[in-house]
């Protein structure tokens, strides 16, 4: 009889809380909605099932709502702890992902209402961009330790162009405004944490075993800039082109190095999920958009070129 009912307590101690739910859960999101996307251009571009995109996109949706919901839990009946996460150099870095995944779910939803959409695009700006500036603003309290500049705090810069990612299209005079305000936050918080992770990762100790595939998030600053750039210009410049190419370059080289020297499966596997989704929509975007340098001539050199054909002309009328 003992046996049998000390059996229910130790089943009970043994289920996992709903304390130990990490905030980074939420980067599973931006994967799976990235790769909704992605599937969805290709659909666009070469013909692929459409119907793969929308079933993605449900799972997507559907992760969102379940770990809202269980973080929610979490946050009523342990506010200190999430509170502790909140202010923590690295893991505070993750609450982006919250932010980011409604985002991108504004765009997984676009097919079904622009209303919506547009409702949920805001509710996203709106918490990425907050979350970007207390983010920010923690910097300039001084005192960084080396081991907490990683990859992770790129999701403070890079979230506010997945802003422009997912708004990019909208008409609205507003809408633009927002998009290059993000654009102008998103692109220069970009390019100075990536310097400074870049140094770190130089100059100092490497990172630890388990956040080695963390190291993927150094792509998403040049595939999703490519993204939000080509959203805002309407076209794929040599700007853009170069935005792409190095993130390519980027992604060979870290993938080659986790391909060599692999670490434990961990929850920071899903840090290389979404950088490649933006890397494959970038991927997919370049070649319907771009049109070859060569093909177009400079406006002086066009004017050259229409002057000798002027004088080839009236040289051979005489």
């Amino acid at each position: 009889m003992e046996s049998a009912s000390s059996a229910p307590a130790i089943a009970t101690r043994a289920l996992p809380s709903i304390q130990y739910l990490p905030i980074g859960f939420f980067g599973a999101v931006m994967s799976v909605a990235g790769l909704s996307l992605a599937w969805r251009l290709a659909s666009k571009a070469y013909g692929a099932n459409i119907a793969v995109s929308n079933a993605i996109g449900i799972i997507a949706l559907s992760m969102f709502a379940i770990l809202t919901l269980s973080y929610l839990g979490k946050f009523l009946r342990y506010r200190d702890l999430v509170k502790h996460e909140f202010k923590h150099p690295v893991i505070g870095s993750f609450f982006g992902t919250f932010g980011i995944s409604i985002l991108l779910l504004s765009s997984v939803i676009s097919s079904y209402s622009s209303s919506a959409q547009l409702i949920v695009w805001t509710i996203g700006t709106v918490v990425t961009l907050a979350l970007t500036v207390i983010m920010i603003s923690r910097l300039f309290n001084g005192n960084a330790a080396p081991a907490t500049v990683v990859p992770a705090l790129l999701i403070g810069g890079v979230g506010s162009l997945d802003i422009v990612v997912t708004g990019g299209g909208f008409t609205a005079g507003w809408t633009h405004e927002v998009n290059l305000l993000a654009a102008a936050v998103g692109g220069v918080s970009a390019v100075v944490f990536f310097i400074l992770i870049f140094s770190r990762l130089i100059h100092h100790e490497p990172l630890a075993g388990a956040m080695r595939p963390s190291k993927m998030i150094l792509v998403a600053p040049f595939s999703v800039g490519f993204i939000a750039y080509v959203n805002l210009v309407q076209k794929v410049d040599m700007f853009a082109a170069l935005l792409f190419y190095f993130g390519l370059f980027l992604f060979v080289i870290i993938f080659y190095r986790l391909l060599v020297k692999p670490a434990a499966f961990s929850l920071n596997w899903w840090a290389i999920g979404f950088p490649m989704a933006a890397l494959a929509i970038a991927a997919l975007m370049h070649p319907i958009t771009h049109k070859s340098p060569a093909t177009k001539l400079h406006p002086a050199q066009s004017e050259r070129t229409r002057r000798r054909q002027c004088d080839w002309q009236t040289s051979s009328k005489r």
